[in-house]
Formats: structure tokens, C-alpha cells, sequence
């Protein structure tokens, strides 16, 4: 494969779990031209901002990372900023890329862009096809926003502007660099935090949100990173034969799922807990299963290569460590 190791790649969200990771994996391979900012130096929903940067540093090529994420308490609390905040980086992102002559873009989505009831495992062709899960719905569409975005601009201007814009939807993600907020992270950083700290006070008992009964699947975050820049270097041929102009967004999950329970046996075990779990079902569960169809992309070359049990270890090893985004 010919990389054209020198170009300009900016990353926007270096400092979460995935952008993070996607740096890392950008500089394995010998990517020597990095551009990164932070909230601080860039706010992303800004869009003079944000129009200011791109035509300053003028990158060939963009990985969108950046997003506001959070677990089922945090969509339901801040429904509002969920769907304002992704709406407008997405959209300042992919407009002054556009307007800056970036060629090439990828766009990071979520599976909860499929239907709540949708058949699984889902295929990318679910899209649209049912009423989503209530309590990240805000958040999801902003994320079906950013496919359709990068869908019309290559619709409108990739002919007449030679631009490549691409989506990867991403299963539940976890990881070194992880959001272990006691309220507001994911479920695999929230049991976590709760067994670890459990084993550290001595507690005989944890108690989880919901019936342990949906089944979830898990992918590290260092093979998302792979993945992504697996998907931005397939030559253009190759990705427009596997995908539609109306239906672009590729995969990216584990290929099998476990339910809430097993993954809370796993990470106490990980974690060294030994007390008892139990489950309060008056707690939503959201979603009764989601589990995502990889197919594609695992025909187009891509794998993951860590298993849960290791994953967790190695997140588990970064929490420990300290490794978290605050």
C-alpha cells in the first residue's frame, strides 16, 4: 500500500478515547504530520472558529472523532446539548473541510443510529428503517445527521471538487483513555469504576441499572483506530463498490455480543471483585439487543484483534493507571 506518509491529517478529538487512539495508531504506521487541537485552543461548535483553523493549517486529510458522548443517564439528563453540540461540530467540520479543499474525510458515527427493535445483527441498510431507542434518540440523530452530510457533499461535489467523505459506524466502544464518570460514562468504564471501587471498600454487593438481559457488543478502541484507518485508505474504487451514495456509513463491530450480565462477570473478574451482583429491573435496560453486522467490512480486509477478556485487562490496566478523559 503507497501511504503518502507526509500528508497533513488533522484529528479532531485527539484528546477522547478514540481520537487518542486513532493518533496512536496514525504514528504506528509512520504518519509524521499530525495536527491536533484542543477544546481549549478550538471549540468546535464555533463555526468562525472552526473556519478560522481550517483556513490556517488547510489539512488534506480529516478524521472526525470529536463528539459528546455519555451513557443512558447523560442522553436522558442532556438531551438538549447532545444533539445542539454534535449537530454543530459535525456540520463546522465537514462545511469549512469542504470550503478548504480537503479531499478526503472520515465521519465517526454510533450504532445507535439503527432502529430500537431492528433485526439483528444490523446491516447497514437498517438506516431509517424504524423509530429509534428513546433515551439517546437526540444523540442519534445528530449522528444519522453527519452520514447524510458526508452522503451530500459527495453527492453534490465530489465529481466537480474530487471530495471523498466517508462514515464508519462503530459498535460500543471501550478503552484506555476511557470517560469513567461516576454518572455520565458508558457501561463498560461505569462497572469499571463501581467493581474497582467496590473491591477497594470492601463492599459485599454491586448493584446494576436494568434486568442483565440485553445482549451488547464490545469492541476496543484500538482496533476502531485500525478500523478507521483501515477504511480512509482503501482506494476510492474499492470503498465506492462496497457502499451507496444514499447508504455510504460502513460497520465496525466485534462480530458476536454477550449480555449485561456475563459483561458484568467479566469485569468483575478483571477487577478482582468477588462480592455478589445484583440487577434492578426497575431501571431502563434501553435497548434489547444490538449487535451489528461487520460483514463488509471484514470482507474489505479489516478485524479486530482483541478479545474482551483482553480488552478489559488493558482498560482495566489504564484506569489503574490512571489513563482516563477527565
Amino acid at each position: 500500500m503507497n501511504r503518502a506518509l507526509d500528508q497533513k491529517i488533522y484529528v479532531a478529538g485527539h484528546r477522547g478515547m478514540v481520537g487518542s487512539s486513532i493518533v496512536r495508531r496514525l504514528k504506528e504506521l509512520g504518519y509524521s504530520n499530525i495536527v491536533t487541537r484542543s477544546r481549549d485552543e478550538l471549540e468546535l461548535t464555533n463555526q468562525a472558529a472552526v473556519a478560522d483553523f481550517f483556513a490556517k493549517e488547510r489539512p488534506d486529510q480529516v478524521y472526525m472523532a470529536a463528539a459528546k458522548v455519555g451513557g443512558i443517564y447523560a442522553n436522558n439528563t442532556y438531551p438538549a446539548e447532545f444533539i445542539y453540540d454534535n449537530l454543530m461540530v459535525e456540520a463546522n467540520i465537514t462545511h469549512q473541510a469542504f470550503l478548504h479543499g480537503v479531499k478526503k474525510l472520515l465521519f465517526l458515527g454510533s450504532s445507535c443510529i439503527y432502529p430500537k427493535l431492528a433485526i439483528q445483527p444490523m446491516g447497514e441498510d437498517a438506516l431509517l428503517t424504524g423509530k429509534l431507542e428513546p433515551t439517546n434518540e437526540p444523540y442519534a440523530v445528530a449522528k444519522i445527521a453527519g452520514i447524510k452530510l458526508c452522503e451530500s457533499y459527495n453527492r453534490q461535489y465530489g465529481q466537480s471538487h474530487g471530495i471523498d467523505y466517508r462514515s464508519v459506524m462503530p459498535t460500543n466502544l471501550y478503552g484506555v483513555g476511557d470517560n469513567y464518570h461516576p454518572e455520565n460514562s458508558h457501561v463498560i468504564p461505569g462497572l469499571i469504576r463501581r467493581f474497582h471501587e467496590a473491591k477497594i471498600q470492601g463492599l459485599p454487593q454491586v448493584l446494576i441499572w436494568g434486568t442483565g438481559t440485553p445482549r451488547r457488543e464490545f469492541l476496543y478502541v484500538d482496533d476502531m483506530a485500525a478500523a478507521c484507518v483501515h477504511v480512509m485508505e482503501l482506494d476510492k474504487s474499492t470503498y465506492d463498490q462496497s457502499v451507496d451514495p444514499m447508504e455510504s456509513h460502513i460497520n465496525v463491530g466485534f462480530g458476536s455480543d454477550v449480555t449485561i450480565k456475563e459483561l458484568a462477570n467479566a469485569v468483575a473478574k478483571v477487577t478482582g471483585y468477588t462480592g455478589a451482583i445484583a440487577f434492578d429491573a426497575s431501571k431502563a435496560d434501553g435497548a434489547p439487543r444490538k449487535l451489528m453486522d461487520s460483514s463488509k467490512l471484514n470482507h474489505l480486509g479489516w478485524k479486530p484483534q482483541h478479545s474482551l477478556e483482553e480488552g478489559l485487562r488493558l482498560a482495566y490496566q489504564g484506569f489503574c493507571s490512571g489513563e482516563t478523559r477527565k
